[in-house]
């Protein structure tokens, strides 16, 4: 299965994610190796093969409840790194191992089996909105410096609920009181919808990464449109920064790239 070389490699490309939270290499991932991950994404959803998460399990805006049509819609198909051998040689590749490992400034970094670890399956129909947020709300480590990696297998658009993203915002420090009890952004504070109109969609074709800071806040819209949305999502920490023991963190043991 054949990867892209990275293009990052200047100290222009760190020192912007170091500003603005995220970064996109184009085509990181070679056109085989997003075929056979659509392949076996898609094959997992048709008949379903779990574990999964589903559009009623998150309770976001537009999301079903249990009970309703739509409530079994999978959101995301889980373990991703135990499912299948091409998301294991995604996670683990070279060109994904050196852009993490110059974002995190470290020689030895980890795919976390824990959070993301996942493949996005945005449905038509019944997808739902995911409100502004920081991923380090559900993280336990010894620091919140956390690099994840979206990989687009297809086209994403705002029509089919594209990742948005705040520049800059991994390095706020927000009152408390500008979030609610589930630590979303609330989206009536004049000073929250001041910080909302800076935000970028981030428009990636096949084969895309974004990389971006567990500290950033992001959203995503709906999937409007009439074919699912793929995305492979995982998440990386260097080797010095260790999950705190008996949380949700340290589950599933690390994998070293």
């Amino acid at each position: 299965m054949a990867l892209m070389q990275p293009s990052l490699g200047t100290e222009l490309d760190t020192a912007s994610f170091a500003r603005d939270g995220f970064l996109v290499v184009p085509a990181l991932a070679a056109a085989d190796s997003v075929a056979a991950m659509r392949s076996a994404a898609l094959d997992a959803l048709d008949p379903l093969a779990g574990p999964a998460e589903f559009e009623a399990d998150v309770g976001y805006p537009g999301a079903p409840l249990a009970g309703e049509a739509g409530a079994a819609t999978p959101r995301r198909l889980l373990h991703a790194y135990a499912r299948d051998a091409s998301f294991r040689e995604w996670s683990t590749c070279a060109a994904v191992a050196e852009v993490v490992r110059r974002l995190l400034a470290h020689s030895r970094v980890l795919l976390s089996q824990c959070h993301h670890n996942c493949v996005m399956t945005k449905q038509p129909g019944y997808s739902s909105a995911t409100l502004w947020h920081q991923d380090v709300r559900y993280w336990s480590f010894d620091q919140p410096d956390l690099v994840s990696v979206w990989l687009a297998l297809g086209a994403e658009t705002p029509a089919n609920g594209a990742l948005k993203v705040i520049p800059g915002s991994h390095r706020l420090e927000l009152d408390p009181s500008r979030l609610d009890e589930e630590l979303f952004l609330r989206p009536e504070l004049p000073a929250n919808q001041r910080l909302i109109a800076t935000a970028r969609a981030m428009l990636l074709q096949p084969g895309d990464a974004l990389f971006f800071s567990g500290r950033l806040f992001h959203a995503a819209g709906r999937n409007e449109t009439d074919e699912v949305k793929l995305s492979v999502v995982t998440t990386y920490h260097a080797a010095d920064n260790l999950p705190l023991p008996g949380s949700r963190s340290a589950r599933y043991p690390s994998v070293e790239l």
